[in-house]
């Protein structure tokens, strides 16, 4: 009886202790991207929203390149902390489709802590496609939506 009390107990504390596959995609995101690079982007998108820079910076490959308007090489962890301090607007991933070895993600902008405000961009969408290699952003690129504008806000 008291083995059965603990089995149950540990059930429904979610007693299993294996960790996350790494190349299983959060279950809610849509698209076909790649499962890896879907978690890959997850991770660094969450980072960002919740004002860790820092957190964000270490997704991105050294070297690697971004380009937001513009090219950014990013040659060290100065660099890629620069360059997601620079980015005003928080992300929550919502879909992804992948071509190749690129996959684009969707976001949709939200404000986040910390310098900058995404002011009207919040609850726009935005897309990035992104290179990723071992589990790191080797690429980062702004891509506009079908009929987008730019209006210069960016995830």
């Amino acid at each position: 009886m008291v083995l059965l009390a603990a089995g149950v107990l540990l059930a429904a504390c979610g007693g299993d202790d294996e960790p996350a596959d790494p190349d299983e995609a959060p279950a809610e995101i849509a698209g076909d991207a790649d499962p890896g690079d879907v978690r890959v982007i997850d991770e660094w998108a969450r980072a960002l929203a919740s004002g860790d820079v820092e957190g964000a910076a270490k997704f991105f490959a050294i070297p690697s390149v971004a380009e937001n308007g513009i090219l950014i090489e990013i040659e060290d962890l100065n660099d890629a902390l620069r360059f997601n301090a620079s980015l005003p607007c928080g992300a929550e991933l919502i879909g992804a489709e992948s071509q190749g070895e690129f996959t684009t993600a969707t976001f949709r902008l939200i404000e986040r802590p910390g310098a900058g405000r995404c002011g009207d961009g919040t609850g726009e969408t935005a897309e990035t496609t992104f290179v990723i290699e071992d589990s790191k952003i080797v690429e980062w690129r702004r891509v506009g939506l079908p009929g987008e504008q730019s209006s210069g806000q960016v995830t």
